[in-house]
C-alpha cells in the first residue's frame, strides 16, 4: 500500500532551511525518491475517489517555484501538493491535498470559478438558498468540514442587492472547505484511506453545485 515516506517532514524542514539551489542540487537524488513514493500515493488516492467519483487528472505540483512575480525569492516549495480534477462538464468542484510540516490538510470546492460559473453560483444562492445550506450545516459535513473559508467581495457584487438576505453567500468568491492533519496523521499507513473517506464527505456538496453548474435558473440542462 502506498504510504507517505517516514522522512518526508525532515526532508522538507531541511529543504526550507537550506532553499537554496547548491543544497537542492546534492540532495536531489534523495528528493526524486522522495518524489516518486508521493507520486504512488498520489496515484493511490485516485483509485480510492474513482470508486466512487470520475477523476479527470491528478497532478502533483512541481517543486520549483515561479518567483517572477514574488518577492519571496527562494526558488523551491517546501512542501508537496496534489489536485484531483473531477470529469468536466458533468462533475464539478475539485480535490487538493497539501503535505507540509506542522501544515497538512485536504481542501475542496472552488478556488478560482470563472467569471461564468461564480454568476451562476450567485443568482442560484439569489433566488434559493436553502438547499445550499441544508447541505454545508448538517453535523455530519460542519464535523469534516467546517465552514466556508473562500474569500469574498467586502459589500455587494456587481448587480446584487447588498440588503439581500443571502448576501453573506452571494458575496463569496470562493467556495472552499478545508481539513488538517496532524503529521502523525500523515504518516500513518492508513492515511490514503483517511483522505478518501475525507473527500468522500465532502460530494453532497459537489452533487449540489454540480447541478447548479449544469442548469439554468429554471432547471434545464444546459450542456
Amino acid at each position: 500500500m502506498a504510504q507517505v515516506p517516514k522522512h518526508t517532514f525532515s526532508f522538507l524542514r531541511s529543504l526550507k532551511k537550506n532553499n537554496n539551489r547548491e543544497w537542492f542540487e546534492a540532495h536531489k537524488p534523495e528528493f526524486k525518491a522522495l518524489e516518486a513514493e508521493i507520486k504512488m500515493v498520489a496515484e493511490a488516492l485516485t483509485t480510492g475517489l474513482n470508486q466512487e467519483d470520475r477523476i479527470e487528472k491528478t497532478k502533483l505540483f512541481r517543486v520549483y517555484r515561479d518567483v517572477r512575480f514574488s518577492k519571496d525569492k527562494t526558488p523551491y516549495k517546501s512542501h508537496f501538493a496534489i489536485a484531483f480534477h473531477r470529469e468536466k462538464p458533468h462533475l464539478r468542484g475539485g480535490y487538493y491535498l497539501h503535505i507540509s510540516p506542522g501544515d497538512s490538510f485536504v481542501a475542496g470546492g472552488f478556488w478560482n470559478p470563472n467569471k461564468e460559473d461564480l454568476f451562476r453560483i450567485r443568482k442560484e444562492l439569489e433566488v434559493d438558498a436553502e438547499e445550499y445550506k441544508r447541505v454545508v450545516e448538517t453535523a455530519a459535513f460542519k464535523a469534516i468540514w467546517g465552514s466556508n473559508v473562500g474569500e469574498g467581495v467586502k459589500t455587494a457584487p456587481k448587480g446584487f442587492y447588498k440588503e439581500h438576505p443571502n448576501i453573506d453567500l452571494i458575496r463569496f468568491k470562493q467556495h472552499l472547505f478545508s481539513h488538517s492533519f496532524t503529521d502523525k496523521e500523515v504518516l500513518e499507513v492508513d492515511f490514503p484511506d483517511k483522505v478518501v473517506r475525507t473527500f468522500q464527505a465532502i460530494r453532497p456538496f459537489f452533487d449540489y453545485m454540480s447541478n447548479v453548474l449544469t442548469t439554468d435558473l429554471n432547471g434545464e440542462s444546459i450542456l
